[in-house]
């Protein structure tokens, strides 16, 4: 095979990817962030609940460190304080001693040989009483950090309880909210069935028309049951997580279910919706356009998937619903919104 040959077959390749590339469903919009100006009652609330129960989880866990460091410390002075104690009654006893058997400054001098070793005693017994001292301050300075300290633990173990009642307030928005979402879109499938089905039908008549084949029924995926929101975030993730993860293992996506499940909760949508899109639109991340864009969204790129996946989410959540819908798939993919619906509603029964 010469070197003309080569470089054709090699063009004919660039341009079978590029007509590939250019064939992929293009959605209407482009990310979430447009649409942040117009978000509902009800998704405002979603991503404020979400937020605050975050952030008073956050501050339970960093007042419960404090805590346990001010505990670490009384539990070390605790430990100090009767050695502590034994000295500085000690000291306190020497001094005693020394002051009744103290000879005074008129004896202490007739007692020198010269004004050297009168010198050399004042120090020593300065140097005496000093050290005595010293005891009875460390253990005064001892019962004073136990005392402050366990004043910090009881002001930390106040705010930390504060803040356990804030998460659980949070929590429980969060969860209502969430539910609510999901029985909108419930309520919006129900109506929308109809017309999903005479859609789904007529692409399939469409087809058999097109193969000179007979009209068969189309088959309509059923609704994804729905999603328990009863739990709070992390028994969330550690539900949906795993089975994410295997729905993507060994594409690019492998491995970024937690990923999935902790922005579908950030944002409260359904964890099956941006992992089926992927499938749909790039075969999970296998055929990407733009660097990490597996969802066919606009033209959208990022740095990681842990950048893309909750930009996605987002952008789910505030330009197209809670989960998949009929609305959504003629607004996500108008070309073929049928067979869009179709075949990401299958991958979503399969999560």
């Amino acid at each position: 095979m010469n070197a003309l040959t080569l470089r054709m077959r090699a063009a004919i390749v660039v341009l079978c990817a590029a007509l590939a590339l250019m064939a992929m469903p293009v959605p209407a919009l482009a990310d979430g962030g447009e649409q942040e100006g117009d978000l509902s009652e009800l998704q405002i609330k979603i991503e404020e609940s979400g937020k605050a129960y975050d952030e008073a989880c956050a501050k339970v866990e960093s007042l419960n460190e404090e805590a346990a460091q001010n505990q670490a410390r009384i539990d070390e002075v605790s430990a100090q304080l009767p050695a502590q104690r034994q000295k500085a009654s000690a000291a306190i006893a020497a001094s005693y001693k020394m002051s009744q058997n103290q000879p005074g400054l008129m004896g202490l001098i007739l007692s020198s040989e010269n004004f050297d070793d009168f010198l050399a005693t004042i120090t020593y017994l300065n140097a005496v009483q000093g050290h005595n001292l010293d005891q009875v301050d460390r253990l005064n300075d001892l019962q004073d950090e136990l005392e402050s300290n366990q004043a910090e633990l009881a002001q930390r173990q106040a705010e930390a309880e504060a803040q356990k009642q804030a998460a659980q307030t949070a929590l429980d928005e969060a969860k209502a909210a969430r539910e609510e979402a999901q029985r909108q879109a419930e309520e919006q499938a129900a109506r929308e069935a109809a017309e999903a089905a005479a859609a789904l039908q007529a692409e399939a008549d469409a087809q058999a028309a097109a193969q000179a084949a007979p009209v068969s029924q189309a088959a309509v995926p059923s609704a994804p049951s729905s999603v328990d929101w009863s739990s709070d975030k992390s028994s969330f993730v550690a539900q949906w997580a795993p089975r994410i993860d295997a729905y993507l293992a060994g594409s690019p996506l492998a491995g970024q279910g937690t990923t999935f499940a902790s922005a579908a909760w950030d944002y409260g949508v359904d964890p099956r919706w941006s992992p089926a899109i992927s499938n749909t639109e790039s075969s999970k991340g296998a055929v990407c356009f733009r660097p990490y864009n597996a969802w066919g969204w606009g033209n959208a790129s990022w740095s990681s998937w842990e950048e893309a996946i909750p930009a996605h989410v987002a952008g789910l959540a505030r330009g197209y619903g809670y989960t998949i819908s009929w609305e959504a798939a003629k607004k996500y993919c108008p070309p073929n919104a049928a067979h869009w619906y179709s075949a990401t509603l299958a991958e979503m029964n399969s999560i």
